[in-house]
């Protein structure tokens, strides 16, 4: 005999960090709420972020660092759950933090304190959570839903898409938000693997040989640039400048690189007259890693003591070294990606609420909409901020 529908005011799909919000401001408005997932153990995503301690905003945080087809649409609900908003929640909790460069906040201890404070909310809201609960199937009619979950079945008039997009599939991520979104009517804009390393191939392949080093660089895609640090990798291209510009890097498309940011214009003539008898080599050897430098003074294919070479050759050779182009083969893909470009389309959402213009009652919330910030803590804030407007709603 099959156990009677348990009933809600909302069931949100999804315990990462967006659903966590939705739920415990929910739950303290004096919802029912109900909150499922199929992994064991809410919050894994934000268990292995920042290294373990949690990159949980960013004091920066405005549109102008997300990426949507519609870059207005994430203003009112980042306008109205601040990152300031979150701290103060971090400090009730008493959780220690620090802020590391370009207004990265990080916990001092683990980034278990956040799940931890996360789960508290949750528990002052009375939230239902449910772990180890793979979605059996989904049906809406006359304005309830319901959600057979394992073995049980519940019913809500809401119900919150949160289950984030398809980066780190090792976690159990999958593009299970979209499949659900297009069920209920809603369009997709085409996801793709946002925060994640380049590949570099043909006559580029040399590069991988300095696997391993890093230098600080400005790296560029369309109109897109980031001064932070890149690490050549086995496989291509990586660390936080290029992890950045592979969000607005398209295939086929170059990514520029300056190798020098601090170098004024007329840098390598001015060096010809005062250091004449420096090679280019070890002159580049002083301001670069030597493997590095090595490697780009073989690709410029000119060497020698800077008095004997021509100032034309050298000019040529700092506008090289000041915009170096990368043709990347691809991507390390979502198995690398820390989120994802693209999602639900925030046509068919309210910017105000998360719900679906068009299926009242369907919320989508994180990483499952098309909202994708910049590395450094943009992301948890979308999922925060994102959270917060959908449970005030609920």
């Amino acid at each position: 005999m099959s156990r009677p529908a348990q009933s809600f005011d909302a069931i949100i799909l999804g315990a990462g960090g967006a659903g966590l919000m939705c739920a415990a401001v929910a739950g303290q408005r004096g919802r029912k709420v109900l909150l499922l997932d199929h992994a064991d153990a809410p919050g894994k995503k934000i268990l292995i972020s920042g290294g373990g301690r949690c990159n949980f905003t960013n004091v920066n945080a405005g549109p102008q660092q997300y990426l949507s087809a519609n870059p207005h649409f994430m203003k009112s609900a980042l306008g109205r759950y601040t990152a300031a908003d979150f701290l103060a929640l971090v400090e009730r909790h008493g959780i220690a933090w620090h802020e590391k460069t370009l207004g990265q906040l990080f916990c001092d201890g683990s980034a278990r304190q956040i799940v931890a404070m996360l789960l508290a909310e949750c528990d002052k809201g009375a939230v239902t959570l449910q772990l180890k609960a793979p979605l059996r199937d989904i049906s809406h009619a006359d304005g309830r839903f319901r959600v057979k979950a394992g073995d049980r079945i519940h019913e809500a008039p809401a119900l919150v898409i949160a289950t984030g997009g398809p980066s780190i599939p090792k976690l159990g991520a999958t593009g299970f938000a979209y499949d659900l979104a297009r069920r209920f009517g809603l369009k997709v804009v085409e996801p793709r693997p946002a925060l994640v390393p380049l590949t570099l191939g043909g006559d580029q392949i040399l590069f991988r040989e300095l696997s391993g080093v890093t230098t600080e660089v400005v790296a560029h895609a369309g109109k897109a640039s980031f001064r932070e640090a890149a690490l050549f990798t086995h496989r291509g291209l990586s660390g936080p400048a290029i992890l950045q510009v592979s969000s607005y890097w398209r295939p086929g498309e170059e990514v520029g690189v300056d190798f020098l940011p601090n170098a004024v214009s007329g840098w390598l003539l001015a060096a010809k007259r005062e250091r004449p008898r420096t090679r280019l080599r070890g002159f580049l050897g002083t301001m670069l890693p030597e493997r590095l430098a090595t490697t780009l003074v073989d690709r410029l294919g000119i060497d020698g003591d800077l008095a004997n070479l021509p100032d034309r050759k050298l000019m040529h050779a700092e506008a090289q070294l000041g915009d170096w182009r990368f043709r990347p083969t691809g991507t390390e893909g979502f198995a690398k990606a820390e989120v994802t470009v693209g999602g639900i389309a925030t046509a068919g959402l309210s910017s105000q609420t998360m719900e679906a213009r068009s299926v009242p009652g369907l919320y989508a919330i994180g990483e499952a909409v098309d909202v994708t910030g910049w590395l450094g803590g943009y992301n948890f804030q979308w999922a925060w901020a994102s959270g917060w407007a959908a449970g005030q709603a609920l």
